[in-house]
């Protein structure tokens, strides 16, 4: 089976795995100092915590879904655990019509679960106002991997 690896670096590991645990549903699968993954069958994915004082950050994440049931689902579990998401929308955002919501992590990360519904013509509700819909602070990503040679 194929999943998505995302390695990302946090600055506190416990309040990472803590979020991440409740996030996905899960209890962390390797956990040595400095580092922790998770094996997440649902949606499959790799996820990788390395702890360090600089941490990287990426304009959001997201789970895409097969229908607004399962954003409702999810939206349910993750409220239950504890966790303060925005609510189910239903939005225009980056060129297409969802049944959205959304988290934040502890290191300011935005996740989005969401559906698809249709196509939009549009960024956002109002170009004007919501140019960055789906991040609207972007943030650079230190990854500590030299340029490839031109």
């Amino acid at each position: 089976m194929a999943r998505l690896q995302l390695a990302l670096n946090v600055v506190d590991l416990d309040a990472a795995i803590d979020f991440y645990s409740r996030l996905f549903g899960v209890e962390v699968a390797k956990r040595k100092p400095g580092y922790a993954n998770f094996e997440v069958a649902d949606p499959p994915l790799k996820l990788v915590l390395f702890e360090g004082a600089e941490n990287g950050t990426v304009n959001h994440l997201g789970v895409e879904t097969d229908g607004a049931s399962e954003v409702e689902a999810a939206e349910a579990r993750l409220t239950a655990s504890g966790l303060v998401t925005t609510g189910i929308d239903d939005t225009i955002c980056c060129y297409a019509e969802k049944v959205e919501t959304w988290v934040t992590g502890p290191d300011g990360i935005k996740w989005e679960w969401y559906v698809k519904t249709a196509d939009a013509e549009s960024m956002g509700a109002s170009d004007e106002t919501d140019a960055m819909c789906c991040a609207p602070e972007p943030v650079n990503l230190t990854l500590g991997v030299s340029p490839r040679p031109s």
